[in-house]
């Protein structure tokens, strides 16, 4: 686990672009994407630079159960908004939140994953350590499944919402398992409040109560940040 120590967000989004960029160089095909405030600084510089991803598949780690893509919240929306459009990619999947049968979606999911092997996974972390949507107790061999949003995730997601009513409680969530099969992990944390989070997942124990610390049995994991998230370390 190689940690990287930035500056702030701005810093850590062009140090997390610099290893898409040589990756890109090197022929990777696929990359995973998270949503959320963390990965927007590393869109930006992808969106601002000149490499071309009409050759580039993507996978997106989850989507809020109930939300369709045009819905301004969910995070098809966002990806949408905060990369797809201005650098289009040759095919991009997140979970569709609307289907009918959500045992059958997280099934296909894993086919996708299975299918399109991802070369980089771009991670954030909870702050009790959820990374994709996986909660504290989710298996640390999981797949892709319907998951419930503990309270301090949905407390921590109202700021995205009018009211607090309006968050969305179950996410279709690619499991632990399912994002450690990625060939290298490039995980971003800024802020004192991911302080204990990012302890934990370097230094503690590999459990369920802190999930992001089954990155410590992945052959290939970048942690980037900042001074504040790196404060406990």
């Amino acid at each position: 686990m190689e940690i990287i120590r930035v500056k702030d967000a701005a810093a850590g989004g062009k140090k997390a672009f610099e290893i898409i960029q040589q990756a890109m160089k090197d022929g990777i095909h696929t990359l995973g994407l998270a949503t959320g405030s963390t990965p927007i600084t590393l869109y930006q510089e992808m969106m601002a630079s000149d490499l071309d991803f009409s050759e580039m598949t993507s996978v997106n780690l989850d989507e809020y159960v109930g939300l369709g893509g045009e819905d301004k919240q969910s995070y098809r929306y966002f990806m949408n908004e905060n990369l797809f459009n201005q650098k289009p990619f040759k095919e991009t999947f997140v979970p569709n939140g609307k289907a009918e049968d959500l045992d059958a979606e997280c099934k296909r999911y894993d086919d996708v994953i299975a299918t399109h092997p991802i070369d980089i996974q771009i991670l954030g972390i909870g702050r009790n350590g959820h990374i994709g949507f996986n909660e504290p107790g989710t298996p640390l061999d999981s797949k892709t499944s319907v998951v419930d949003l503990t309270e301090s995730t949905i407390e921590a997601n109202k700021r995205f919402f009018d009211k607090i009513e309006d968050v969305p409680t179950k996410a279709v969530s690619m499991g632990i398992g399912s994002i450690l099969q990625g060939k290298k992990m490039v995980l971003m944390a800024y802020g004192e409040d991911k302080a204990d989070a990012i302890a934990g997942m370097v230094n503690g124990p590999v459990t369920t109560d802190l999930p992001a610390s089954a990155l410590q049995n992945h052959a290939d994991v970048v942690v980037i940040v900042d001074d504040a998230a790196a404060s406990k370390l």
